[in-house]
């Protein structure tokens, strides 16, 4: 509303019925006369009323229509460059493509020179069935591998432990030992195909199996280019998939990452990941602030180990969610670039320009797809993928139509695929750089989502870093309170979803892929028996002693630059050779860590 100074410098505005188009800054003499002449004309005739909410429901106090972000930001009628700084210019804010602060992509000619890699996030049953998927979306264009794990490989249990009991191959593949990511791979040159590992408590154990599978191809572990998702942060906050407590998690993270550093330099050791953030029901700016801060609780703790920021920051990735709202997406994904650049560079000093870049995966998102009316989810994708190609992605997973029902069949996964082929090689969006940069509209929202985030950031530090504001539990009732007013906006149609909540049909649900995890986990317990009756156990056991002893070590960096002893990641690597299971493995850092349960915060 306008400030009782603006009002006395301009009344004509202040009293009309557009007294608010301005939001209490003072507007120039063109857009008096436009709010005057041209708009109260127009709102007399065609009174406003929100996009996405049903009749009568989305008011202020006052009655007037409310229009929100699907964060709940408010979005002003029209935007001028008088909303942007005073000192607001192309060159200083937005920048250039592939120069700081990157605002506007951090490659010079965009996706001209290259596209982003077209992903799909694939995983279930056996590896045997799994193996199969991923050579059909490969021979239909897929630039690289997404792999997704069940849950008992998520949480470090073996297919035959009773904890695994109805969940095997449920929701991914199921991978128990070295044998298992042989079969997972068999055919595939993981020297030439990018591979991306959902993982994250056990992740050192399955990054493991895949370097000694590349090694067994005869693959030269410094030519290989993937990442692991190893963020344990967001599992404390959202996803709930953790086994160690955070101390103890926190440590194997940094394992990997000097390990990576020493022998695997294209490799990321983590994939930052404000995905599932957003999944468990956090606004755009939680995402982005709580994502970009848990990577700065990593380069903390990683230069408490003794690691140079400039020799582990290049293969720092992230991975983002792209919702609904069109703008609000591209405007987070351009500011993130320009935060992590001065975070990089004013906060830790680095000095690499690599180490100043933000480079991140964009899958879209899986909550928003509804289990009524499915087809619907197709358009729902390819308006979050193109969001996500706006904003400069490096990496991309298009969800399948049927994924709320089940995992997706052939056919959805590769009509997923080709939403993405469709966007690169049809719509013209890849052939400039950064196509919005400069609209007034998406320069005020990325210039908001950076302030916000800055603001977020300032009571974390507060707090003492992310570990304790996550043990006061403090981002997790953030993310509970927005989800809840998601919620009942939904509920009480203040967000409509289309097929769900409004335009409503009598409908027959699409044939899904059924998995029978009762017969997945007989084949793979067969196989554990058949692997551990012909494997040396005596080998086994020396290997999970040995790495039990270095996990109860404090791992120091030596003064020569080389790797400390303590670090996990060389004893589990000699546990997986020998044919170690996953189960077992992190039972023995279970032995050592303990086990964590989450405290209850009100």
């Amino acid at each position: 509303m306008p400030t009782e100074k603006n009002k006395e410098r301009a009344p004509a505005v202040a009293e009309s019925p557009v007294h608010d188009v301005f939001d209490g800054r003072h507007p120039s003499a063109s857009e008096k006369d436009w709010a005057e002449k041209t708009l109260a004309p127009a709102l007399e005739k065609n009174p406003e009323r929100p996009i996405g909410a049903a009749s009568g429901v989305n008011l202020d106090e006052n009655g007037n229509a409310r229009f929100t972000t699907i964060s709940g930001m408010p979005v002003r009628r029209l935007h001028t460059q008088a909303d942007l700084p005073e000192d607001w210019n192309a060159d200083k804010y937005p920048g250039f493509p592939g120069q700081p602060p990157y605002t506007r992509g951090i490659h010079a000619s965009g996706y001209r020179g290259r596209l982003w890699t077209m992903r799909q996030f694939s995983g279930f049953a056996s590896p045997e069935e799994t193996n199969q998927r991923y050579k059909y979306l490969l021979a239909h264009g897929g630039g690289g591998l997404s792999v997704a794990f069940d849950l008992p490989t998520l949480m470090g249990f073996d297919s035959d432990a009773p904890e695994s009991e109805g969940e095997v191959g449920k929701c991914g593949v199921a991978i128990d030992s070295l044998e298992d990511m042989e079969i997972l791979f068999g055919g595939i040159d993981l020297e030439k195909t990018t591979v991306s590992m959902t993982i994250n408590s056990p992740a050192s154990v399955l990054w493991a199996m895949y370097l000694v599978v590349a090694e067994k191809q005869g693959a030269d572990w410094k030519q290989l280019s993937g990442t692991i998702q190893n963020d344990i942060l967001k599992e404390y906050i959202a996803q709930k998939e953790y086994i160690y407590p955070p101390a103890p998690s926190m440590r194997l993270v940094i394992d990997t990452f000097e390990f990576g550093t020493h022998f695997t330099p294209k490799f990321n050791s983590i994939s930052i990941s404000g995905y599932h953030i957003r999944e468990a029901g956090s606004t755009a700016l939680q995402e982005l602030a709580f994502t970009i801060y848990d990577g700065v609780e990593y380069v903390e703790w990683a230069r408490r180990r003794g690691l140079n920021i400039d020799d582990f920051g290049p293969r720092l990735s992230f991975f983002f969610n792209s919702h609904n709202d069109f703008f609000e997406e591209i405007a987070k994904f351009r500011a993130s670039r320009k935060i992590w650049y001065r975070l990089m560079k004013d906060r830790f000093g680095a000095k690499n320009a690599r180490t100043w870049l933000m480079r991140f995966h964009t899958q879209t998102a899986g909550v928003s797809l509804t289990a009524q009316q499915p087809l619907n989810n197709i358009a729902r994708t390819a308006i979050q993928a193109l969001a996500a190609v706006l904003g400069g992605t490096q990496s991309l997973h298009t969800d399948s139509y049927d994924e709320a029902l089940a995992l997706p069949t052939e056919d959805a996964a590769r009509i997923a695929l080709r939403t993405q082929q469709v966007i690169a090689y049809e719509s013209g969006v890849a052939q400039t750089v950064d196509p919005l940069g400069g609209s007034y509209f998406i320069e005020k929202l990325t210039l908001d989502m950076e302030k916000g985030a800055f603001d977020y950031f300032d009571k974390l530090d507060a707090m003492g870093g992310m570990v304790k504001a996550i043990e006061r539990g403090y981002p997790q009732k953030e993310i509970a309170e927005a989800a809840y007013q998601y919620q009942r906006a939904v509920e009480n149609k203040e967000k409509l979803i289309v097929g769900a909540n409004e335009f409503l049909i009598e409908e027959t649900l699409p044939k899904i892929l059924y998995i029978d995890h009762e017969e997945v986990a007989s084949h793979q317990t067969k196989k554990l028996n058949a692997l551990k009756s012909r494997r040396s156990n005596e080998e086994v056991k020396r290997c999970l002693d040995a790495l039990k002893k270095a996990a109860a070590q404090e791992p120091v960096v030596k003064a020569d630059g080389r790797m400390s002893d303590a670090n996990t990641m060389p004893y589990i690597i000699d546990a997986v050779r020998a044919y170690a299971t996953v189960g077992e493995i992190c039972n023995a850092l279970r032995e050592v860590y303990g086990t964590y349960e989450e405290v209850s915060v009100t």
